[in-house]
């Protein structure tokens, strides 16, 4: 059996032979030249047959190729949301915790105005109420997009948490809100 075998029965979606190739001792973690495991394969072509039976015979899915993205980004970036949801409760079971998605940062541009509307705001310097600023994952409001990065405001208590939620309409996309869904149809919106 040559090293590429089941990498090579995965892209080609032949389930038979990939459960021949895994029943035959093939290596569950091999790596293409590009560093992608069979796993990384099956997630990015959204085989969840596949996936399913990687995980349960071994796969490592917080493996990662040269891209360093691990399976289920991987399923994120190709829109396969099934995928993506396994995947996730494959990386908790790896790590001993919870599924989440993945870290990334992620913020939001307001104008200083809008979240002078909290009534405990205070901000380190002086800014015009049009002047825009970053409210970060964290909750903390910069005048960068950078995390961390000349911080204007970092009093971040569950009355702000709130007052950004239901005032702001801020919340953290999760990866899966960002795939695109399928069109309803006349039909079935109705």
């Amino acid at each position: 059996m040559s090293q590429m075998e089941l990498i090579e029965a995965i892209k080609s979606g032949n389930r038979a032979s990939v459960e021949e190739l895994i029943a035959g001792g093939a290596e569950l973690n091999q790596q293409d030249k590009q560093g992608w495991t069979p796993l990384n394969w099956a997630a990015g072509s959204g085989q969840l047959e596949i996936v399913e039976l990687l995980l349960e015979r071994g796969a490592d899915p917080l493996a990662v190729g040269r891209d360093l993205r691990t399976p289920q980004m991987i399923a994120l970036a190709a829109g396969h949301a099934e995928v993506v949801k396994r995947l996730r409760r494959a990386e908790a079971e790896a790590k001993g915790g919870e599924a989440t998605p993945s870290d990334r940062k992620y913020c939001t541009a307001f104008h200083v105005g809008d979240l002078r509307r909290y009534a405990a705001w205070t901000e380190t310097q002086p800014l015009a109420d049009d002047d825009v600023v970053f409210l970060h994952q964290d909750y903390t409001v910069t005048k960068s997009i950078w995390t961390g990065e000349d911080v204007i405001f970092d009093n971040v208590t569950d009355q702000w948490k709130d007052f950004c939620s239901t005032e702001l309409r801020f919340a953290v996309p999760d990866g899966l809100d960002l795939i695109a869904k399928p069109a309803q149809t006349a039909q079935s919106a109705a």
